[in-house]
């Protein structure tokens, strides 16, 4: 699944993504509105975790202004006010749940999986390009049906990848996934791993899914369902 988390406290922000990304998300995590709507529309989330005291443009008017442009994905607010009335507040909104700070994780994805569910009556449980399928549940890859022996790293270059296909993914927001704490990346890294990850793909049968983007990063090419 593909998230969004409005988090403008830096700490729990890294935190949800760290976690959610652990259990096998796609999480773009962003500090205010303004970079929220702007990742909203580049790109198709699956759920956004909006914190109600945001900086700026507050979390409930970017609900509002989410809703407005059209954007159907479930949203689970974040908030440190437990009364009543500010949960009525999120949910008329446009809101479709919330959990009172302090919490503790396991509620947090329990809630969002319950949304997920309920939006979209099932979990997408494969990516598809071509000869390629990816099973989202068991983390593995096949080519033409034949399994994929791929490390944990090159399956989430590959997930990511593919997740994001057809668009440039710079090398920082691949760093960024697979070592979220750690402030020293080596950028080679991210090459060495697509180099074999492209091997792999290739195989006997030539496919080439994955360009190099000079300067810029990398795209998956082939279109992705």
């Amino acid at each position: 699944m593909k998230l969004l988390v409005v988090e403008d406290e830096a700490l729990l922000r890294h935190h949800l993504q760290t976690r959610l990304s652990d259990s096998g998300h796609v999480v773009e995590a962003v500090g205010n509105a303004e970079e929220a709507l702007y990742q909203s529309d580049q790109f198709n989330h699956d759920l956004a975790v909006v914190d109600l005291g945001l900086p700026g443009v507050g979390g409930l008017d970017l609900i509002r202004q989410l809703r407005a442009r059209g954007k159907a994905f479930p949203i689970l607010i974040l908030t440190a006010r437990g009364n009543w009335q500010d949960k009525v507040e999120g949910l008329a909104a446009g809101a479709d749940d919330y959990v009172v700070k302090p919490f503790q994780f396991e509620e947090l994805e329990a809630r969002m999986n319950a949304l997920l569910r309920r939006s979209s009556g099932f979990i997408q449980s494969t990516i598809t390009a071509g000869p390629l399928l990816l099973d989202l549940n068991r983390k593995q890859a096949s080519l033409e049906e034949q399994p994929l022996a791929l490390t944990a790293y090159e399956y989430r270059i590959l997930e990511y990848l593919m997740r994001h296909h057809q668009q440039v993914v710079a090398k920082d927001r691949l760093m960024e996934q697979l070592y979220p704490d750690d402030d020293e990346r080596d950028p080679n890294v991210i090459e060495v791993l697509v180099g074999r990850l492209r091997r792999k793909l290739e195989g006997p049968v030539g496919f080439k899914p994955i360009d190099t983007v000079r300067g810029l990063g990398y795209m998956f090419n082939e279109r992705c369902r």
